[in-house]
């Protein structure tokens, strides 16, 4: 049989279905936010290490050249060896071969490296280009060695090409082991220099695989996650498991970077977040049941209270007060992700500055340093405003009533809002007074008002095509009006709008308990003023009334 305590049983299971989906939402969406600044950070810290690469590899290159157009190095062979031995001496080159233009060796100092004419990289040097390529020797178990060709003209034609090597191990003394994880590859796609040694010449698969030296082959899964790349991989215990991978072509020296970066933040925010969402829908779901439960038992002892005047106007009181704090925190519960990621996007985005103005500085940018930390500076203020407002909006008001500026109440509520009306198209158009607007009220409750007006009208223009939100202040001798209009569907019955527990939402819904306005009424009551909602041509209209200030605020 189907009775009131199935219905509510029925109504519970659903409501717990739609918290679990929503909190699977709000997961999904604070990880891809999270993902912004790590890949953010990982980029920059992929784009240092390739210009490092580079602009060591350049060097040698432009040695090379130099080297070549030395009027010794194509002399006879004691003298050519002897320019050579010095020039390696002084740039660290492992090596270098001077080729005739008959193909034949004319001198030969360092490490022996096989090289000849046939070789691609050193026919283009003979076709007046700068050559380069990247090997691997086995004769020092191997080495890895990148190798340059550059041409010497005499009366307009090549006259011979001299080719260096150059150690690649040389290069990653100073990065070896650090964090995160840095591969460059070479153009057959094998690891021929990175900072986690255990990877050096693993090769990338054409089926998304990774082919170890010994001819191992390992999975590795990679998945597209709002417009990044993640994988996942078994085939290393020094790089994460589960990564953020960002890839970097270097086509000047021939190579490509990519770096791994563990996404175990990303996720520990994620989880957060959506822990934070579930536990507010959990607690307000608990407190509309209650609040249902003591409207069935009002209306059955409703003969029982008729006796007990005094009883019921206590209970009458306290029941006030705790309906106050519960729309509190159901407006909480709404902006909570909204204000999750206006912390959570700061704190990640200075970590990230801050690796990245360190790194600047390390190398003598200056300038980019210091352009790093003003970004801080910047976020640090933002992050402030917003946890004042917060605070001012969740503390308890026990002062009496006094001088407020309307004005920066609004500016207060509408901190608190922002967020959802940029995510949801809303332009928000506040005509803000030149100067203070004093008026008596609570500073607390008066702030609270005014965000549950702005927050009820967003939710009304949730279905609207045009979305504008409009804030005015009319000044009236002793009277001060604030109007918030929107362009939603109106107001259904205005003659009940401020009665409690009327709500033109469906039954279930998380957005409040239908008590929103009618507290609002009382408070603005308590203060001496008054609270008007009507109908206009494109939307609704609240007029909220305030008794003027005596005395004028200081600006």
């Amino acid at each position: 049989m189907w009775d009131g305590r199935t219905s509510r049983s029925a109504l519970v299971g659903l409501y717990l279905a739609v918290v679990a989906a929503g909190t699977a939402a709000v997961w999904h969406t604070a990880f891809v936010r999270a993902l912004g600044p790590l890949a953010e950070g990982a980029r920059s810290d992929l784009e240092l290490a390739g210009e490092r690469v580079v602009t060591e590899l350049q060097h040698y290159l432009e040695v090379t050249v130099l080297t070549a157009e030395h009027p010794g190095v194509w002399g006879p062979r004691p003298r050519a060896e002897t320019v050579l031995q010095e020039s390696i001496d002084k740039t660290g080159s492992l090596g270098a071969v001077v080729i005739g233009r008959d193909g034949r060796i004319r001198a030969s100092v360092g490490v022996a490296f096989p090289v000849s004419r046939d070789d691609e990289f050193v026919e283009r040097a003979f076709q007046g280009a700068m050559g380069r390529a990247l090997a691997v020797l086995d004769s020092r178990g191997p080495s890895r060695v990148a190798l340059f060709a550059a041409p010497r003209f005499a009366s307009g034609q090549v006259l011979g090409a001299l080719v260096t090597a150059v150690d690649l191990a040389e290069l990653e003394r100073d990065w070896r082991g650090t964090l995160p994880a840095v591969l460059f590859f070479d153009e057959a796609g094998r690891i021929v220099s990175t900072n986690r040694s255990e990877l050096l010449f693993w090769e990338r698969g054409g089926s998304g695989d990774a082919l170890s030296p010994t001819g191992r082959r390992f999975e590795v899964e990679a998945r597209e996650v709002g417009g990044y790349t993640l994988v996942s991989q078994d085939w290393s215990s020094y790089v994460p498991r589960e990564a953020l991978m960002i890839e970097i072509p270097l086509p000047v020296v021939g190579m490509t970077s990519m770096t791994l970066v563990g996404i175990g933040a990303a996720r520990d925010a994620a989880h957060l977040q959506a822990a934070v969402v579930a536990a507010v829908a959990l607690f307000l779901g608990a407190l509309l049941f209650l609040a249902t439960e003591r409207r069935r038992a009002l209306a059955k002892a409703n003969d029982m209270l008729e006796a007990r005047v005094a009883e019921r106007s206590a209970a009458l009181a306290q029941a006030q007060a705790e309906l106050v704090r519960a729309e509190k925190l159901s407006a909480l519960g709404q902006m909570s992700a909204g204000i999750s990621h206006e912390l959570n996007q700061p704190l990640m985005a200075i970590g990230g500055h801050a690796e990245n103005g360190a790194a600047f500085l390390e190398r003598g940018r200056t300038d980019r340093a210091a352009e790093n930390f003003r970004r801080i500076a910047d976020l640090s203020r933002r992050m402030g405003r917003i946890i004042r407002n917060l605070r001012a909006f969740a503390r308890q008001e026990a002062e009496p009533l006094g001088e407020v500026d309307l004005a920066v109440a609004v500016e207060g509520a509408l901190d608190m809002v922002h967020v959802r009306a940029e995510r949801e198209g809303v332009i928000l158009d506040w005509d803000r007074p030149a100067a203070p607007v004093p008026v008596i009220a609570g500073e607390v409750r008066l702030g609270q008002v005014v965000l549950n007006l702005v927050t009820n009208a967003l939710d009304a223009m949730a279905e609207s095509e045009e979305r504008r939100l409009r804030l005015s202040v009319v000044e009236d001798g002793a009277q001060v009006r604030l109007l918030v209009e929107d362009t939603g569907p109106g107001i259904k019955e205005p003659d009940r709008i401020f009665d409690p527990f009327y709500s033109t939402k469906e039954v279930g819904a998380s957005e409040g308990m239908g008590l929103g306005l009618s507290i609002s009424y009382g408070l603005v009551q308590g203060f001496g003023g008054a609270l008007l909602g009507e109908n206009t041509g494109t939307g609704a209209r609240f007029t909220l009334t305030l008794e003027r200030a005596e005395t004028e605020m200081a600006a």
